[in-house]
Order: C-alpha cells, then structure tokens, then sequence
C-alpha cells in the first residue's frame, strides 16, 4: 500500500501528516521525562509509502524506526471537542515513523531532513473503519527480523487520540485524508542493511481486525551530497536511537539526558546551593562542584540538564581544520534544547572567550537554562543584560583561537574541577554551581528542604535570642519544638520523610 490506498478511500491525495513527540509511559520512562501536554511535529505526504524497500544513504549509521498507529482522518475537524473527535477519523492503520538520527541535530525539533525522507513514513497495508474499533482497545506491535520488540496498547497512552484530534484541531483544519501518527512506544531502536521491520495494529476486542503486517527492507542507498549538513554521530545521539539506558551506555559514553520534572525543576530553583552542597556531600559527593565560576548577574537562579562542549588547547593546525565554520562550540549552541545547560570545559583558561554575545543570545532564544564555562566569557556586559543566566571564570576580550580548539560535543567532560555528564542536574546561585547525578535528584531536593526549614526555624529562634547550645544544630531538646513548628508553618516540609543532617559539614 502507498497513499494511493489513502487517495483510494478518500477521494484525495493526503495533504499532513502530524506525529507525536512522546505518547506511551512506556516511552516516557525510557526517555525520562513525561510531557504535561502533546507535543507535534509534520512529515512531507512525499514520505508516505507502504510494504516495501526503503535506503539508507551510505555514511549514515542510525536508520532509526517506530512503530505507530496512524489516523486517517475521514471527515474535516475544526475545533471540535474531545467529545465529537472520535467521529472524525475514518481509518486505522499501522505506520512505521522512519528517521535518521544522524540528521537530528541539524534540524532539530522540526526533524525535516532527520525524518522527512522519501518513504520515511510506511503505511498499511490495511486500512480499519475507525467506526468498528475502540481507540482505547488497540495494539501496536513492531519485529526486527521476526523478533517482537515493540509491544503496547493504546490503554496505556499519555494523550487518547480524541484529545490529539481536538488540540490539533484548535488552531488548524484536520482534512479528509490527513495522517496523525501517534506515537511510539518503548523499544524503538534502529535496523542495519538487510534488516526487515515489521508493524502491526490489531483490535483488543476483535483479533481478526488487523491491518496486517506492514514490512520494510533496509537497503543501501546513495551517498549523500557534500553540500548541506553531514552525517554526525556522538554517544549520547547512539544512545538515544537505540533505547539504551544510561546505565547500560559503554564505560567512557555519556549517557542519554534524563529529564528534570517541572517538579523537581521548580523545588531545586526554591532551595540554595550551598544547602545542596551540604547534602550531596553528606552522600559522598565532595567534588561536584563546578568551582571557580560566577554568576554574570548577582542573583542569577540556574536550574536544567546538562548538555556538554570541549576545548582543547590552541594548536594552529587543528585550529584550521575544526575552528572554523559551523564548529563544535556553534553545533552545541544550536542545538541546545529547553530546560538545558550547556556547560564548557575551558581547563580554567579566562584568558580567551569561550562565550560571546552571539552564542548567547541563540541560547537564550532557544530557551536554554543557561551557560557555565570555566573559562572566560567576550562581550560580558552585553551577556549579561540578555537575561539568560551565565556563570564563568572571568571576562577577556580575545576570541577563543587564543588559546582554544572547540572541539567535541555531548562527551564526559571536567568543568572547574567536576566532572559533567549528559543529563546530570545543574543548579546553580550566587554562590556557584552544583552537579547532581540524576538519579540522587529526588532525595537530595527533599534533604534540602527539610534542611532548610530547620534552619528556618533555628534562625526564628536565634532573633527571638535564644542561644546556640543545642539549638545550633538541632539537638533533642528543641526538636519537639521544631516539630510543633513545622507542623503550622507556611509551607512545611514532612520532618519525618526526609533524614536529619548533621552539622559536620560546616566544620
């Protein structure tokens, strides 16, 4: 089947095709982070194809696949209700969401190139009447070479097709013959050169209401042109397509980036870094701190996932061959993402720019969390007056071929003496900044939290003048106290879910 099977039950040839970022908790798990809402991207209809062959350019590595339920939609949708939306789709079918990995990063988010290809996105070979089926009863099943490894229903999506059809609908006509595809679920992954991908969809309620199973051969197809952006593959990118866990990445790779929950995000922005210094080290973690930097702007406030550039030292003639052009450190900016942190080993250099008002400005309208170099950064005042949280080592006016090569994007690096992983949580204040391993976030924010109502509670104590012994730090004769305290203060932080810390950090 191509779209000629959609033209057939239609009566016109497909005009969108919409597909969801993220829609199975089992996929957002993998991934790391749960959506509070849908998210979109479009496919050219000239990627729609069926049962067949599809290429893999020579010099490309991670030919990555999804195995997805499509909608066809079978009468127009404009602002209709979650309530009405059912009824405008027409046909059921399963797709198969192809892209190249390798691309991503040049186009990020909107994927055009990374998944826009010609017989990127299959279809078939059956087309189900959506009046026959219960969305929530249907199944997606993908094989690589005969093996199941995709298997979820749609009783476990994050956003039901109803409530898809009527967000897109709110802003934008759903045509007769449109495709949605609606995401993915875990175990996704990536077929080599002779591989054969399999994806079915078939009703919970009635096993015989299949689409049967839509297959594509992975051939080898033509190089690509030089002009254009080239192939590239880090770890972190190998990672991601493969569905490998960050703890499963190979020793030396960074691990695929973890997201913070707006939760967490938020709660880490509410407590001071140097109260999280107190309980990472209380963990073991003493060298986690990024030391050395400083906020641009006094009362800076940086919170996101860490997304990582380094430079080497300055040497002509590896200067001319990766200084130039769209180079690692312009790569790292331009694909920085919301919520992260681009943070530089500069090996403490603040005798040449790392960061100039350019670069900055990308980040910030990229929406970024941030910048951290250990080295220095150009055009400071005008940095700073951008708003967007910047700390460094210092300011200098030379450009970075002074004494930089930028190097290499998304690897373990060491930044003002911490080590910096892909993923790992970065806070930082006036004070400095914080590394936080990923999955210590949770418990290291609620230790902050009751740290700092207690201390709350000592210094209410302290200006009513009473005095430190066993106040400072909390002994048992004043934990009754604080106890009764907590209990009516704003906010209060649940004393007896988090451990007491000791005061053996100060000393």
């Amino acid at each position: 089947m191509t779209h000629d099977a959609v033209t057939a039950a239609t009566g016109r040839r497909p005009g969108k095709v919409l597909a969801v970022h993220l829609n199975y908790r089992s996929r957002a798990q993998q991934r790391g982070r749960v959506p509070d809402h849908a998210s979109y991207f479009l496919k050219p209809s000239s990627s729609l194809t069926g049962s067949g062959p599809v290429e893999r350019p020579v010099g490309v590595e991670l030919l990555g696949f999804e195995g997805e339920i499509a909608l066809v939609i079978g009468r127009t949708a404009r602002r209709v209700s979650p309530a009405r939306a059912w009824a405008h789709v027409g046909w059921v079918t399963a797709a198969n969401d192809l892209g190249l990995y390798d691309l991503r990063y040049a186009d990020r988010g909107s994927n055009v190139r990374a998944k826009g290809g010609d017989g990127f996105t299959p279809l078939g070979p059956t087309l189900l009447p959506a009046a026959d089926l219960r969305p929530e009863a249907l199944r997606v099943r993908t094989w690589l070479d005969g093996e199941l490894v995709q298997e979820d229903t749609t009783a476990t999506l994050l956003f039901g097709f109803a409530e898809l059809i009527a967000d897109l609908s709110r802003l934008l006509t759903l045509e007769v013959g449109d495709v949605i595809l609606t995401g993915t679920p875990a175990g996704a992954s990536v077929a080599g050169i002779g591989q054969r991908i399999e994806v079915e969809v078939d009703s919970l309620d009635h096993p015989h209401h299949s689409t049967g199973r839509l297959r594509t051969d992975v051939l080898t197809g033509r190089e690509l042109p030089a002009w254009g952006s080239p192939p590239r593959v880090d770890p972190a990118t190998r990672a991601d397509a493969t569905g490998t866990r960050p703890e499963e990445v190979d020793a030396g790779e960074a691990p695929a980036p973890v997201g913070l929950t707006d939760d967490l995000r938020t709660r880490l922005a509410g407590v001071a870094v140097a109260t999280l210094s107190v309980q990472l080290r209380a963990r073991g973690f003493d060298t986690v701190s990024i030391d050395g930097v400083r906020p641009l702007t006094p009362g800076t406030r940086l919170v996101g996932t860490a997304r990582t550039l380094r430079f080497v030292p300055f040497r002509q003639d590896l200067f001319a061959a990766h200084g130039g052009g769209f180079n690692a450190q312009k790569r790292a900016v331009d694909s920085l993402e919301p919520g992260q942190v681009l943070v530089m080993e500069a090996r403490g250099t603040a005798v040449a720019g790392t960061l100039g008002d350019i670069l900055a400005l990308r980040a910030k309208t990229l929406g970024a969390a941030g910048i951290i170099t250990d080295g220095a950064v150009r055009d400071s005042a005008a940095v700073a007056a951008l708003g967007l949280p910047v700390l460094a080592a210092g300011a200098h006016p030379a450009v970075l071929g002074r004494r930089h090569v930028p190097w290499e994007t998304d690897v373990t690096i060491a930044c003002g003496g911490a080590t910096v992983q892909v993923g790992d949580v970065v806070v930082a204040d006036d004070d400095g900044a914080v590394v936080i391993p990923p999955g210590l976030v949770a418990e290291v924010v609620r230790a902050a939290e009751e740290q700092e109502s207690r201390e709350r509670f000592i210094a209410e104590q302290v200006a009513a003048g009473a005095g430190l012994a066993g106040l400072y730090p909390l002994g048992p004769d004043w934990e009754p106290a604080y106890r009764a305290w907590a209990a009516t203060a704003p906010d209060p932080v649940a004393a007896s879910t988090a451990p007491t810390t000791t005061r053996e950090e100060h000393r």
